[in-house]
């Protein structure tokens, strides 16, 4: 929950949170000016008050110190006593012979100490990714002028101005909304925008339900909006994360204990046996003078450096060196040596869906028109794919020429773009308007050909109110007439249609047709696929004015629906059917939808019930009770970092090893306290790699 940040704002709201409190209240609560914003002065002294807006980080460690704490183990420890003695037997006894045991000794434990010092190096740099993902620079309204200022003096009662395209510099609370979307996959698991609006809202909210905040952090993906900023630097959601990241310990592996267990072991034993050899000798044989003394104790000491594993540490680094040699062959970056051995002791796999279990690249998977429905193959933003109908139709059928016709107008009602880059497909915009270019693209409909045809002229932009999106195109095949291509939510947009096309030709749209659209609609919201509408509309040249606006949105023709969604890897099911064959239990944690996540879960079979946790229930469940639930419970959903944290953590609890994946930054705390945390490598963000 972001709260306002200044003292007296959670007196000044119900609840202290900004998404609960009207744009007037919010603005008042803060002092500042919806139309002027701050003056520079009050800025300035607000930068004093409350900091620079950055992520802090915890005082570093220095280098020495972290060197040192390579040599804490108790088996290193055994070993360095062992050198110890070896080097001062050298020195009492003045043999001309170098103490070769010892040398190799200390080689291989300072050997070993350099490596870990050299990965725990590595391990700091995940507050600095963090840092990296904030805004460089913001554009803010103060004196009643627009200024771009650099992100770091952005105060809490700043106006933010947001455009697409934009990084949220700050957690802000909109004041003014047009068509704004943004995209939160990283810090909330959302896999799709989210249209964001000004409206308060009643009662509890997780963050993916927060529709009026904007995040730091986060990208403006269409639209427009002003805000004002409630939250800066560590007090933002994304400086929660750096601090829950600051103040995890990782756990040691099951490895790692079990070597400090064996060290604990052997150091008893080895002092035990060398007291018994030492006493039984000097009980035995007597004592004549204190030389004799000394030699049966230099026997006892060598001893008890005989029995020291010397070996074992350099063994251990070697073989963990052929995993991480093997699993690189893999395509796998193995950071730490010991997280080689916990992958093959882990008992559950927690995973992230959206960008791990799932590509983080909507798909349209289904279109159904007025002769049945066809299934496109593929997924992803590559465009390889083609139609699969049940009626039985060749090419020419109906339902494929329905199809095709139904993707042309989604891929013309369209401000997205499809590229390819490094032999990797990827679309700038919005990801849903991208699905829809692709699936136009498989169908065989491409760029060069539409657009040479359909020149747009207009545009009805797409809103959170409307949620409807219109552009007019000339045709150059039938230069009298404009056509209109319209997308958006079903239930908006059959009422504006009168007809709807079947074949090559057009049919009056009868309630009763109506009414089995919005059955159809439900069976795929059923599937947990996000459905549009697609419609289109011929209009003579003279029929628009100046302006083109919402009047041209009736008597439209219903085209079909498109069903789409971001789907899973297509190597994840047989992934999921191995680590169970393994004694692996594979469970999903997301922020997502509870529909979606559940969806995805029954398909990759990670789930075999309808039992799943939201994010405000377990808020709401103690630890004790969260052990038995996790037991039981395979999907979490809507579920934040410190939801997250605790799921691992219960987890661990119940003495399972867990080996947490994921791809964002809501996925950093739970992948370092996990006991092997596996961050994805293309798609994953550089704070979850660290």
């Amino acid at each position: 929950m972001t709260t306002l940040q200044d003292p007296a704002a959670a007196q000044a709201t119900s609840a202290g949170a900004a998404y609960q409190a009207a744009v007037d209240q919010v603005v008042a609560t803060l002092q500042t000016d919806p139309q002027r914003g701050l003056s520079s002065a009050e800025a300035g002294q607000r930068l004093q008050r409350y900091g620079p807006n950055e992520l802090e980080s915890a005082p570093p460690i220095p280098a020495w110190r972290r060197f040192l704490a390579q040599f804490q183990d108790v088996l290193v420890i055994l070993l360095l006593i062992a050198t110890a003695i070896s080097i001062g037997l050298w020195i009492y006894e003045r043999d001309s012979a170098l103490p070769y045991e010892g040398i190799v000794i200390f080689s291989i434990v300072l050997l070993n100490g350099v490596l870990g010092y050299v990965q725990e190096t590595r391990a700091e740099q995940a507050v600095a990714a963090l840092r990296a993902m904030s805004a460089a620079h913001a554009t803010v309204i103060r004196d009643n002028e627009r200024q771009s200022i650099a992100a770091h003096d952005v105060v809490p009662g700043d106006l933010i101005q947001i455009e697409e395209g934009d990084t949220i510099p700050a957690d802000a609370r909109l004041i003014q909304s047009t068509a704004l979307q943004t995209s939160e996959a990283s810090l909330t698991g959302e896999s799709l925008p989210v249209s964001k609006d000004t409206q308060p809202i009643a009662g509890e909210a997780g963050l993916g339900d927060q529709h009026n905040m904007l995040f730091s952090g986060t990208a403006a993906t269409y639209g427009r909006g002003r805000a004002v900023v409630v939250a800066t630097g560590m007090q933002t959601e994304m400086g929660k994360i750096a601090g829950l990241l600051q103040n995890t310990e990782s756990e040691s592996t099951p490895l790692q204990k079990e070597l400090d267990r064996t060290g604990r072991l052997l150091g008893v034993v080895v002092l035990i046996i060398a007291a018994v050899v030492v006493i039984t000798i000097l009980v035995v044989e007597g004592i004549r003078d204190f030389s004799d003394v000394v030699d049966v104790l230099i026997l006892g000491v060598a001893l008890a450096v005989a029995a020291v594993p010397e070996g074992l540490p350099a063994i251990v680094t070697a073989v963990l060196s052929i995993g991480v040699q093997r699993m690189a062959g893999r395509n796998v970056i193995v950071r730490k040596l010991p997280a080689v051995e916990t992958l093959g002791s882990a008992t559950v796999i927690a995973s992230d869906k959206t960008g791990t279990l799932t590509a983080n690249e909507m798909t349209v998977r289904t279109v159904v028109t007025a002769s049945g429905r066809a299934d496109i193959s593929g997924t992803g933003y590559t465009p390889e794919g083609e139609i699969h109908t049940t009626d039985g139709s060749g090419d020419g059928g109906a339902l494929r020429s329905e199809v095709r016709r139904t993707l042309r107008a989604a891929d013309r009602a369209n401000n997205a773009a499809l590229q390819e880059r490094d032999g990797r497909w990827t679309i700038q915009g919005d990801p849903t308007e991208g699905a829809l270019i692709v699936a136009a693209r498989k169908v065989g409909l491409t760029a060069d050909a539409l657009e040479s045809r359909f020149t747009r002229i207009g545009e009805v932009p797409f809103s959170s109110e409307r949620k409807l999106m219109s552009t007019v195109h000339q045709d150059a095949d039938q230069e009298q007439r404009l056509l209109v291509f319209s997308k958006g939510a079903p239930d908006v947009l059959l009422p504006r249609c009168s007809h709807e096309l079947v074949g090559d030709d057009t049919r009056p749209l009868s309630d009763a047709r109506r009414d089995e659209i919005r059955r159809i609609n439900e069976q795929l919201a059923g599937e947990a696929l996000r459905t549009l509408g697609i419609a289109f509309r011929s209009l003579p040249p003279d029929a628009l004015s100046d302006t083109v606006d919402e009047h041209i949105e009736h008597d439209l023709v219903f085209l079909g629906l498109v069903g789409m969604i971001d789907p899973p890897r297509p190597e994840v099911r047989e992934a999921v059917s191995r680590a169970r064959h393994a004694g692996i239990r594979p469970i999903m944690i997301t922020g997502d939808h509870p529909k979606t996540g559940l969806a995805i879960a029954r398909e990759l079979g990670i789930a075999d019930n309808d039992r799943v946790m939201i994010g405000a229930d377990l808020a709401r469940t103690d630890d004790t009770t969260l052990q038995t639930v996790v037991r039981e419970t395979s999907v979490f959903a809507r579920v934040n970092p410190e939801h997250k944290l605790r799921i691992v953590d219960a987890l661990q609890r119940n003495n399972e090893v867990v080996a947490m994946t994921g791809d964002g930054v809501n996925d950093a705390p739970a992948l370092k306290t996990a006991d092997i945390g596996v961050a994805m490598g293309i798609t994953g963000t550089d704070v979850s790699k660290e």
